[in-house]
């Protein structure tokens, strides 16, 4: 597939996962169909070309199949109707028990969007978006209610963190940790980090060393080290795995 500009992206995402690869890390991608038809061709061009790499990631589902799993972004302005026309049996342009078959979750962002994310046959949802209280799913106050309906549904709940903005007190940390900690609390098994180096979009946790060039300026975490985010990231996956195995 292309990106925003035109460009083939296969040279960079084969990039990405030999890179994954080399450390022990699984990939998993984002898809952004924009209906019925292009979230059908999308998955399978995905599938076609990088599902036999090693660190392709797939998901145990509770059949004991292991199959990849898929983000669908931006899922909410597509009607319920055209999206199970993909995730069920009886849809239009299913994939459920084909060879493309996968695990599907779907963005939201308002309350009503769980009942539409489960009537239109997706295994589970995550929110992206990770400013506290921008949405009814970035905010933390209303995770235990989302967990709760996801449990009675077998859904899975996948929310979504980051460091914080630019231009708040964030940057010893605590803004992250806070959104860790409520992860922790309502016992959640997966959590996404949302890092994609945009400062102004609160999604920077890589490793920032101080640089000043004739003509910029670059961000950092000054008076902290430059790989704080990558520390307490480390630390908080050591923590939550030791609360999850209780």
């Amino acid at each position: 597939p292309a990106d925003n500009n035109g460009e083939l992206s296969d040279s960079l995402v084969f990039s990405v996962v030999d890179a994954a690869c080399r450390y022990a890390i699984k990939v998993r991608l984002l898809s952004a169909g924009c209906n019925d038809h292009t979230m059908h061709e999308n998955i399978r061009y995905i599938m076609d070309k990088y599902r036999s790499h090693t660190a392709f990631y797939k998901s145990k589902t509770s059949t004991g199949n292991n199959l990849p799993l898929f983000y669908n972004y931006d899922s909410y302005l597509t009607s319920a109707e055209s999206r199970a026309n993909v995730v069920t049996l009886s849809g239009s342009h299913f994939l459920r028990n084909t060879s493309y078959d996968a695990v599907f979750v779907a963005l939201l962002m308002e309350e009503g969007h769980k009942h539409e994310i489960l009537s239109a046959g997706y295994e589970g949802t995550y929110t992206y978006f990770v400013s506290n209280g921008f949405s009814f799913g970035s905010s933390h106050q209303n995770w235990n209610a989302i967990k709760t309906f996801c449990n009675s549904n077998k859904l899975m709940f996948i929310p979504s963190i980051g460091a914080g903005y630019i231009n708040s007190s964030i940057l010893n940390g605590k803004y992250y940790e806070t959104a860790l900690q409520a992860a922790v609390t309502v016992r959640l098994e997966i959590v996404s980090i949302a890092s994609f180096n945009t400062w102004h979009e609160d999604t920077q946790i890589k490793k920032a060393v101080p640089k000043k060039t004739l003509t910029h300026l670059y961000l950092d975490y000054l008076p902290h080290q430059p790989s704080i985010y990558l520390e307490l990231t480390r630390r908080w996956a050591e923590h939550c795995s030791k609360e999850m195995s209780r």
